[in-house]
């Protein structure tokens, strides 16, 4: 039996929620952004009224201002939005079991076996609306990448179909850009082949992608082509534990490896501090970057031993990290995650000492965590972190900014298993 998968976008959902909650403002142009004294001051996302100014997602919030004088800009209440994406998933769960999220306000949902994909996204669509107070777009296709396609292709408050009579009049048709992590420097490397559509994509020899963009090439080809075969993973799936991170945006540019290494310890001090409370340990350390012009890239490193000690994982981090960045811009964000769990692994000594070491760290670093839980994360810090307050004083223990596990590594994952 063929699949019937929808992927459900809340339309501008923060703004979306902030206007609900708020009667005054949504007749008005309004942005979600970040605390502009903490540097943090970006458009997270904006309503349809703001959209019509040309106000983008990711741009200064001083430049959305020059666009529209009378923008009214309100601070991220993330409890609120997980409370209204959870009561989102909870109206999904009537129809099916198996939901995907893809952040806070896209989830795939399969209803393979469903007569009319159609049908349901429609009730679906009008039950948002109506218990909810928001509106959302909704994809249906016989894959996850069509299906996610049909949500952006028609917004807002929308249901498109994507199957095997149209896409090549609707997909093929598109930009590659429009075609689900296919960005700026792919398309740019595609355009520079005559690559210019979804269609030229498809219908490229996939040996030769293969050699431009490596095992990416065959990814590329099969999102193209409509042979995604991933499954949406069951809703009681979200609660497995595949890696543990945190990533921040800095207060201000990072433009030293001293800056790196103060953010660093700060992330590397929260992962270990929850890997610790979940019994985990780690063996990859994968660390994100990404610059001041939003260019972004992840790399990895593998420890000696699994281990939930803060300081092997901040030395990996800035290990990694010296091997692979040349300073070509200033930073703005970074993250670090932690994952190839093993809590059973066997402990093996060593003339060194080394075991002996990790282990006088686990324990001054499990008495450090009672402390915090106690008398809050400050009463107790590294020297190193009052040097500059203003990079390491944050908290992504307790504001929990989770660094997600990638979808290429899942994709790869079960194209290997097909």
């Amino acid at each position: 039996m063929e699949k019937t998968i929808l992927h459900i976008d809340c339309n501008k959902f923060y703004a979306s929620v902030e206007c609900l909650h708020n009667p005054k403002i949504r007749n008005k142009p309004v942005v979600v952004g970040g605390s502009e004294e903490s540097r943090h001051g970006i458009v997270l996302t904006k309503n349809e009224i703001a959209s019509r100014y040309g106000i983008k997602t990711a741009e200064p919030l001083w430049q959305a201002r020059q666009k529209c004088p009378d923008l009214v800009v309100v601070p991220p209440n993330f409890p609120l939005y997980v409370r209204f994406s959870n009561m989102a998933k909870n109206i999904y769960k009537d129809y099916s079991d198996y939901i995907e999220p893809f952040g806070l306000d896209e989830n795939w949902v399969d209803v393979t076996g469903c007569e009319s994909g159609y049908a349901v996204a429609e009730e679906i669509r009008k039950r948002v609306k109506y218990e909810l107070g928001i509106t959302v777009s909704i994809g249906v296709s016989w894959n996850k990448i069509f299906a996610k396609f049909g949500s952006d292709y028609k917004k807002p408050d929308a249901v498109t179909v994507i199957n095997r009579e149209n896409y090549k009049d609707i997909v093929w048709k598109s930009p590659c850009s429009d075609l689900l992590f296919v960005g700026p420097a792919t398309t740019k490397k595609l355009a520079a082949y005559g690559i210019y559509t979804i269609g030229d994509l498809a219908q490229a020899d996939r040996n030769f992608l293969n050699s431009v963009f490596g095992k990416n090439g065959e990814v590329l080809y099969n999102f193209s082509n409509g042979l995604d075969t991933t499954p949406v993973r069951h809703k009681d799936d979200e609660q497995a534990v595949k890696s543990v991170g945190n990533s921040t945006t800095t207060p201000r540019d990072m433009v030293n490896n001293a800056d790196v290494k103060t953010v660093f310890t700060v992330l590397g001090e929260s992962v270990a501090r929850r890997m610790r409370e979940q019994g985990l340990k780690g063996k990859t350390v994968t660390i994100t970057l990404r610059d001041k012009n939003l260019y972004h890239f992840t790399r990895q490193g593998q420890l000696k031993a699994h281990t939930d000690v803060s300081r092997e994982i901040i030395d990996m981090a800035m290990k990694i990290f010296l091997e692979n960045y040349k300073w070509e811009n200033p930073l703005r964000s970074i993250g670090v995650a932690v994952s190839d769990f093993d809590i059973d692994e066997a402990v093996q000594f060593d003339f060194s000492g080394t075991v002996e070491k990790r282990e006088k760290l686990q324990k001054i670093e499990k008495a450090v965590d009672g402390i915090r839980q106690r008398f809050g994360n400050y009463s107790v810090q590294r020297a190193s972190m009052l040097a500059d307050e203003g990079l390491s004083r944050f908290n992504p223990h307790d504001d929990h900014n989770i660094h997600p596990v990638g979808y290429f590594k899942e994709y790869k994952k079960e194209s290997k298993a097909i």
